[in-house]
């Protein structure tokens, strides 16, 4: 069994749009707007911007936490600032020999999102 997809609430997919481009580095792949959804590919799992959704708590890998907080200045509100959650002595949550740092954003929708980087201590 593997993640198909993953839905957030989006009250307005334009602005969700923009912030989810920036943030992800890369466009949206599909866009209905009479459907009021809009994704966004994860590495072969779709990010779904539903305006009909239920809100949830995505973690989303980024390569390192405060590169990706410059690239939302202004456009993300941080309720968590960076900071080293724990150290990977194995590899049973992530890769051993490695702090993970995580951050907490608001999106554009009022989402809370998690921002979660490795990176060798």
């Amino acid at each position: 069994m593997r993640l198909v997809q993953v839905a957030l609430h989006a009250d307005d997919l334009s602005r969700a749009a923009d912030f989810y481009t920036m943030l992800l580095e890369s466009p949206p792949t599909a866009w209905f707007d009479d459907a009021g959804l809009l994704f966004f590919d994860l590495e072969g799992v779709r990010l779904l911007l539903d305006q009909n959704a239920p809100a949830s708590l995505l973690y989303l890998y980024v390569h390192n936490v405060h590169e990706a907080l410059e690239r939302l200045d202004g456009l993300a509100d941080v309720v968590q600032r960076p900071r080293v959650i724990f150290t990977h002595h194995d590899d049973t949550l992530g890769p051993a020999g490695h702090d993970e740092w995580q951050a907490f954003i608001i999106d554009s929708e009022g989402n809370t999102v998690g921002l979660v980087a490795f990176q060798r201590h």
